[in-house]
């Protein structure tokens, strides 16, 4: 029994630390990339219909004679980055949206059950609002919102829609907090702040 006891101090011990352990530096999320069939269409949608503001473009890089494509980034060794574009948007992480060319690159969007699978939410002061300005720009919507009713999420409303070429976003809203908040101080990252 003392050795149980010992084990579980150990561990007690210990939680804080590895709770703490980091990245040395770390200070948070500089940018989200992702690549578009169209850095052009992308910009646009993203500052015209979300509100986000485009900076500047990079590129194009590649086709290289080596395999540095491949050591350095993952892809095809003859894949070329056209362009890429830095986009912010409000009070939030960056935008790095490229538009890749490939020989062996597939063309649709995984589903968010698929590996890989991902969507990029946007925090809303009013649900209704932001959905009827999307639905009158021509944005699909999938569903209607839906209110959390429990969990640490209890208090947040959500709904997916769909960029013009297939990219799955969301557009979320709780502007009396979510339930987790009750029972911890620590916080989640807040656009409201």
């Amino acid at each position: 029994m003392n050795r149980i006891k010992h084990y579980v101090l150990v561990l007690l011990c210990a939680t804080p630390l590895l709770a703490q352990a980091a990245m040395p530096g770390m200070k948070g999320v500089q940018h989200i990339g992702f690549t578009v069939p169209s850095v052009d269409e992308a910009v646009t949608f993203f500052v015209d219909v979300i509100g986000c503001e485009a900076f500047h473009t990079i590129g194009p890089f590649g086709p290289f004679s080596d395999n540095w494509m491949t050591e350095n980034l993952n892809v095809n060794k003859k894949a070329v980055i056209k362009v890429a574009q830095m986009v912010r948007c409000a009070n939030g992480t960056n935008f790095e949206i490229f538009e890749y060319q490939s020989p062996d690159q597939k063309k649709e969007f995984v589903k968010n059950s698929d590996l890989g699978g991902n969507h990029i939410a946007f925090y809303v002061e009013d649900m209704d609002d932001a959905v009827k300005y999307l639905k009158s720009k021509g944005v699909r919507i999938l569903g209607e919102p839906h209110l959390f009713t429990d969990t640490g999420m209890k208090g947040l409303t959500w709904v997916y829609f769909l960029t013009p070429w297939g990219q799955q976003l969301e557009i979320v809203s709780y502007p009396e907090g979510q339930a987790y908040e009750q029972s911890t101080n620590r916080r989640l990252w807040d656009p409201r702040q």
